[in-house]
């Protein structure tokens, strides 16, 4: 994300605010909003965090985002990713930790929405890679719903050299594959574990695949090929939590 990306949306705003009030420069409001629950509860933390809020008429808005604003945007510093030798001593004596692999997931809503299941998941980390991803846009903050900052984020280079990383911390890596021969909900997720998730267009890279310690895959109608990735990684993290219970 470049510096000082325009983030808008109640949603996001406030969910920046509430965790990561730093990265917000200042806060822009459409004259006249009408002031419910949210945007009250905005300008209260940004009176608290001493962020400046400046009134401006709707049209200034309509150009300075491309989306449904809602009447509040911000200006924000891009998220600071956290490096995976800083958070593998963090995770890596658990039993149960769960980090989401995202192989060449391109577009910016399906990673949002990954980001916001995975947060509500209190999944301990997702890895992008640096090419071939969507990286950190206001689109991805809006689609998240303002949980950004709310899980950990790693930006790698080489995603197979980054799972060999982690088998060598005792993670169990675990690719979501149409041509797998196990159904999701017949493998046990009972130990530290990596769930990859491929592309829209391709899946999971070949050379990622063969780097995988087991393949499931959800059962699907003989009329549908395959899921939205974001559908399918939400239906495979609430499995591992539902296990996990």
């Amino acid at each position: 994300m470049e510096e000082k990306e325009i983030v808008y949306g109640k949603n996001p705003v406030e969910g920046i605010l509430e965790t990561n009030p730093k990265r917000i420069n200042k806060i822009y409001l459409v004259i006249g909003v009408k002031f419910d629950p949210k945007i009250r509860n905005i300008l209260s933390l940004a009176r608290q965090n001493k962020i400046v809020v400046l009134d401006i008429p709707k049209e200034k808005m309509d150009k300075l985002t491309d989306g449904v604003h809602q009447g509040v945007a911000a200006s924000v510093s891009p998220i600071e990713f956290i490096e995976l030798e800083d958070l593998l001593p963090k995770i890596k004596d658990k039993k149960d930790a769960l980090l989401i692999i995202l192989d060449k997931v391109e577009d910016p809503h399906n990673l949002g929405s990954i980001i916001r299941t995975a947060a509500a998941a209190n999944v301990d980390g997702i890895i992008i890679p640096k090419r071939h991803s969507s990286q950190i846009t206001s689109t991805v903050e809006k689609a998240s719903a303002g949980t950004v900052d709310k899980v950990a984020i790693i930006q790698v280079t080489n995603l197979s050299a980054t799972i060999e990383t982690l088998k060598e911390n005792n993670f169990w890596i675990i690719g979501a594959e149409g041509s797998a021969e196990t159904y999701y909900f017949n493998q046990k997720y009972d130990m530290n574990c990596a769930l990859v998730m491929g592309g829209e267009n391709q899946g999971i890279s070949s050379l990622v695949k063969k780097n995988c310690d087991m393949l499931v895959k959800i059962p699907m109608s003989d009329n549908v090929n395959s899921l939205n990735v974001a559908n399918a990684a939400s239906i495979l993290i609430y499995e591992i939590v539902r296990q996990r219970i």
